[in-house]
């Protein structure tokens, strides 16, 4: 029936004291919430594996090439030194850079060793090496099995399931599947062998480490992207604010795999920047070269025609006049083809400004002569955005901000640099108009030369043109070469990364224990809390006190008898002591009050269950037991009980006397108590409420006052019917009864209206049913009958039943 009642009325205070004692309470279930936290941080910590961090240190130079001159301007500065610092942190972190390292080190393939729980990373430990065939497909993620069995021989084994296995080739990195059926692979191979099979293609060669025969070792091809993707977690800073030095620190189980990969990362690192140094001078020689051979071609042609003229006309030499005129057209020719060559170069700017849009490979001006400051920055400014453009692409997706930033700086570099072009060309194009005007006056002073003299001078002076030019492009490759030998990379290596012992970093067993703890006392804790928190039941006295205005009278102890004379049959009881304490409380009541003669006590609750019948045979026993004439009368019409734990019959009672069936002194029963009387209820009629509202029952109550010294009453539950309200006007002092864990919270609202409206007075609370235990609340009574502490011994029985643990302990 309790079901029917909510909570209306929640307790305003929180109470830390008693959510204290509740959390004390459940120790067992802290300690037990502890040991499995801290059993699962050891199983964690036990099983693994050491984590190691190496470091290496770098740092980023502006090294100039010591034979940088204006005329072998083939490199540029790249933004200063910051620039680089700052381009040397992104690089190492992109995916390109790290596929270069991944591949090169095929850490595709890893080593493997059977740990005490799960495998290791065997890198650098193992008797052998396998030169991996790049151009096959290999199987992913699958453990192929290598025994060494003697110096030059070892076993090969691995197992199938029939399924389809991924498969990739490291060259294309394209991936694929292959089927393989159900199998137990096995079979010898010689050290150094190429092997060619379904599931693996390479080379097994054996490595400097010492043999040891018969040990497992292991090997398993991976993905390569996700290999890439864990690498590039790399850890890149500064040694300081603004500094061209870089600490590099790397996190993983293999030391000899981290300290690899630090220097190979820094290794490639150094080469791709001298490449790129070295791109300008690349450049311009492969344009040279191709311009050298083009050159070399016209003056063989040209020195042919020379040799073959002379040798069919017998003239050798040019006279002295013809030399003249030689000396001065040769001078004029070298200076107007290095003019059309600067025009050519403008030219050929011009259109791959306006047609292209990676400007990475436009070359250097000095390859054509030119020395002007505009034309030689512009370019140089032009060539570092895009290379910083490529560069992005391997960070950002196209279309970011960032590229548009950069083509808006590229854009006005360009439109700069065009309008320089368009002037230079003007200047140049004057300047070939004035040297073909000198030109003319010469070739007219040759017309006055004999013909055999003209067609000598014609020959010579093309010979000596080509052999110019075929000279001066032979002295810029020159100047190239010089450049690009001298060149050294930016990264300068600190401090490599080594093994010098140590290194461990984790894992962290301390902070795994901490956790452990904490998670441990955090969720018993929480249940607790919820169990606080949601629970509706009253445990407390104290939480009584916080609910209601009513005081309270006693607290009953639980009884762990079957037998409701608790009194009668262990009157040395906890339990038969708190009656007793009740009865003096109630007599403290009468006589505070001045009632004299019969005094009537009722007993009621909020619903059945709560112990009400209990009470109330209790409480009329200890009157009894005190030599005062007591009866015990049962007015729950409804759902009658005193009459079993007595042994008496309820076929004639009140119902009886209130229909004028019966007389008093038929319907009073005696009992084995000396001075205790029971008037059971009788058969249940079909109108209790208008039975007890009858006059009859006035005359019932008269009756037994002059007869009796106590009447006690047990009243139906007060919240279920309102029979229980009718007779509290014949009631001296009124017993509310409160089971401890049963009763709801909001039960109590129903008795406080009506105590505050005035319809019930002279009220007391009664907690039934106490345990003296902390998880409801407090490790103590109210301090009404239920013991005396560690004083009790002597005042009443304590048969608490004695545990197997309790025995054991008592005989050691």
């Amino acid at each position: 029936m309790n079901e029917e009642f909510e909570i209306d009325q929640l307790q305003t205070n929180f109470d830390f004291k008693g959510f204290l004692m509740k959390l004390l309470s459940y120790w067992p279930l802290f300690l037990i919430s502890l040991v499995i936290g801290f059993s699962i941080a050891y199983y964690i910590n036990v099983r693994k594996l050491p984590v190691y961090q190496m470091s290496n240190m770098i740092s980023i130079k502006d090294d100039q090439n010591p034979f940088f001159t204006t005329n072998t301007s083939l490199t540029f500065n790249w933004g200063g030194t910051t620039d680089k610092v700052n381009t040397a942190m992104v690089t190492l972190k992109t995916r390109s850079h790290n596929e270069k390292v991944v591949e090169h080190l095929q850490y595709y393939l890893s080593y493997l060793i059977e740990g005490e729980y799960q495998f290791e990373n065997a890198y650098g430990q193992t008797p052998f090496k396998v030169e991996v065939d790049t151009s096959k497909f290999q199987i992913l993620n699958n453990l192929i099995k290598i025994k060494v069995v003697d110096e030059d021989s070892y076993l090969l084994s691995a197992t199938f399931e029939e399924r389809n296995y991924p498969t990739q080739n490291y060259s294309t990195k394209e991936k694929g599947t292959i089927a393989m059926p159900a199998e137990e692979f096995e079979r010898t191979f010689q050290f150094g062998q190429k092997l060619v099979l379904p599931f693996f293609s390479g080379t097994i060669v054996r490595s400097e480490k010492k043999l040891q025969v018969e040990k497992p070792y292991f090997i398993k091809f991976q993905n390569f992207d996700g290999v890439v993707a864990r690498f590039r977690n790399i850890n890149i800073q500064p040694e300081s604010q603004g500094a061209s030095v870089l600490n590099l620190r790397l996190t993983g189980n293999n030391k000899a795999e981290l300290v690899d990969y630090l220097n190979a990362t820094v290794q490639i690192l150094g080469e791709d920047v001298l490449e790129r140094k070295n791109l300008f001078a690349t450049r311009t020689i492969q344009f040279i070269d191709s311009t050298l051979a083009i050159k070399s071609g016209e003056l063989s042609e040209v020195q042919n025609e020379l040799e073959a003229f002379r040798n069919a006309s017998s003239v050798y030499d040019l006279s002295s006049e013809g030399q003249e005129i030689s000396s001065k057209l040769t001078l004029l020719d070298s200076r107007k083809a290095e003019i059309e060559q600067q025009i050519d170069y403008y030219n050929t700017l011009e259109e791959y400004l306006i047609s292209r849009t990676d400007y990475s490979n436009v070359p250097a001006p000095s390859v054509a002569g030119i020395t002007e400051a505009s034309i030689v920055s512009g370019v140089s400014r032009i060539v570092t955005l895009a290379e910083e453009r490529n560069k992005l692409q391997y960070s950002f997706r196209e279309g970011a901000p960032v590229f548009a930033d950069i083509d808006r700086q590229i854009n006005a570099v360009k439109a700069v640099l065009l309008e320089n072009i368009t002037s230079s060309m003007a200047l140049k194009n004057r300047e070939i108009r004035e040297i073909n005007s000198d030109i003319s006056k010469a070739e007219s002073e040759i017309r006055r030369l004999p013909k055999e003299q003209q067609q000598l001078l014609s020959i010579q002076r093309r010979y000596d043109l080509s052999n110019q030019a075929y000279n001066l492009f032979l002295a810029k490759r020159s100047e190239a070469g010089l450049v690009k030998a001298a060149n050294v990379s930016d990264v300068m290596v600190i401090d490599p990364a080594k093994d010098i012992g140590g290194g461990q970093v984790g894992p962290n067993n301390q902070l795994n224990y901490i956790m452990a703890a904490v998670f441990g006392t955090f969720i018993p804790f929480v249940f607790v809390f919820l169990i606080v928190f949601f629970d509706n039941k009253i445990n407390t006295t104290q939480e009584i006190a916080r609910l209601s205005p009513i005081p309270i009278l006693g607290v009953i102890g639980k009884s762990r008898k079957n037998d409701n004379l608790i009194v009668l049959h262990n009157p040395k009881s906890a339990v038969a002591e708190s009656f007793r304490s009740i009865r003096s409380s109630l007599q403290f009541m009468y006589k505070k009050r001045g009632i004299e003669g019969t005094k009537t006590v009722l007993v009621t609750s909020s619903v059945s269950g709560e112990g009400k019948t209990f009470c109330s045979i209790n409480i009329a026993s200890v009157f009894a037991l005190s030599e005062k004439k007591t009866v015990l009368l049962g007015l729950d019409l409804r759902k009658p009980k005193i009459f079993d734990d007595f042994n008496i019959k309820n076929k004639s009672g009140v119902v009886n006397y209130l229909i004028n069936d019966a007389s008093l002194e038929s319907i009073v029963q005696k009992t084995k108590i000396g001075h205790l009387d029971i008037i059971t209820s009788g058969p249940i009629p079909p109108n209790p409420s208008e039975l007890i509202l009858s006059d009859r029952m006035s005359e019932l109550m008269e009756e037994l006052s002059t007869q009796y010294d106590y009447i006690v009453i047990d009243s139906p539950p007060l919240a279920l019917v309102s029979d229980a309200m009718e007779l509290v006007k014949f009631a001296d002092a009124t017993m509310y009864v409160v089971r401890q864990n049963y009763s709801k919270k909001g039960m109590l609202s129903i008795i406080n209206d009506k105590y505050k409206n005035g319809e019930i007075k002279h009220v007391s609370i009664v907690l039934n049913y106490f345990q003296h235990k902390a998880k409801y609340g407090y490790g103590y009574g109210y301090g009404y009958g239920y013991g005396y502490g560690n004083y009790n011994h002597g005042y009443y029985e304590n048969k608490s039943k004695t545990g197997l643990l309790n025995k054991i302990l008592r005989r050691k």
